[in-house]
């Protein structure tokens, strides 16, 4: 039991790790054949912040432990909005630029609800509804891209800059590293978090809204109270939103495409998607006439995600 305990730790370092690590090496690649910052931004950097979400939903779908890569992204999504602008917000003065809070805000609340029907409905998620969710996710994309033609630079995440030390050969050799411990980290976190439920009785399904999704939260959450701090709400903020966009359309599009047999929809996650939509009304509510997180709302939002992790255990 220790052992996977220790495993599971060291899962989440390669992931995080390993991610980073990849961003990196590809960002930089990709400035050095003079592809737009616009471009990398949109798509290597932002897929980043994803990839833990992503490569243990992925293998958690292969290895037929489907309530660990449903409740992986449900779970992140939840801890992300509560847990992560809960602590960001007590932090700092989180500020909410106007189209995260009138587009970008409503629309996680409607791909969530997409989510729970097509899970409802069908009792799995489908290989049709994940080429749904990519539609939905390319629709996504676009937005952003006329966003960044708009002169909206805050729509995409900060890019690593190319400096007199970075050599082809060592960028390549970053992508492949950071790559294997992406999928390394992966198969050991599904692995013992899998064995860690069995020995204790627990179903993938609170394993994966607990443990491996506030694990697989770890960048999103450093991201954002390092932004708070230093003053860059809209970082903080769009950091969040985003990731919760490409956790639902991305990473669960994907799991569900390459899936054999899709990804069965356990009846439990009606109650945890329809608390995911709650958690963004909720963060809503609390913005003031200002496009502030207020305190209090912060509090109570950091108090709620508290209480939903009792309820679930």
């Amino acid at each position: 039991m220790v052992l996977n305990i220790v495993l599971l730790i060291v899962g989440f370092v390669l992931l995080i790790k390993g991610a980073d690590v990849f961003v990196e090496g590809a960002s930089k690649v990709a400035a050095m054949l003079k592809i737009p910052q616009i471009v990398i931004g949109l798509t290597i950097v932002a897929f980043g912040t994803s990839a833990p979400e992503a490569a243990v939903s992925i293998t958690s779908s292969f290895k037929g432990t489907a309530g660990i890569a449903i409740g992986n992204i449900i779970g992140s999504n939840i801890a992300n909005v509560l847990l992560i602008l809960g602590v960001s917000g007590m932090i700092g003065t989180l500020v909410v630029k106007k189209n995260t809070y009138m587009i970008e805000t409503p629309f996680v609340i409607l791909i969530s609800i997409v989510l729970l029907v097509v899970g409802y409905l069908g009792g799995n998620i489908s290989r049709i509804d994940g080429c749904v969710l990519w539609v939905f996710f390319l629709a996504f994309l676009y937005y952003l891209y006329r966003l960044t033609k708009k002169g909206d630079d805050t729509a995409i995440d900060d890019i690593p800059e190319l400096d007199e030390n970075d050599r082809l050969w060592k960028l390549v050799i970053m992508i492949i590293l950071g790559i294997i411990c992406v999928v390394v980290g992966s198969q050991v976190t599904v692995d013992s978090a899998s064995y860690i439920a069995k020995e204790f009785g627990v179903a993938d399904r609170i394993i994966g809204l607990t443990i491996v999704s506030i694990g697989t939260s770890l960048p999103e959450l450093v991201t954002s109270v390092s932004a708070s701090l230093k003053g860059k709400n809209d970082i903080a903020i769009g950091n969040i939103i985003g990731s919760n966009i490409f956790n639902i359309l991305f990473v669960l599009g994907t799991a569900a495409l390459v899936a054999p047999n899709g990804i069965p929809f356990a009846n439990g996650f009606i109650i945890d998607g329809i608390i995911s939509i709650g958690a963004v009304l909720l963060f809503m509510l609390f913005i003031g006439k200002d496009m502030k997180l207020k305190k209090y709302g912060a509090f109570i939002m950091l108090v709620s995600y508290v209480c939903y992790i009792i309820y679930i255990l």
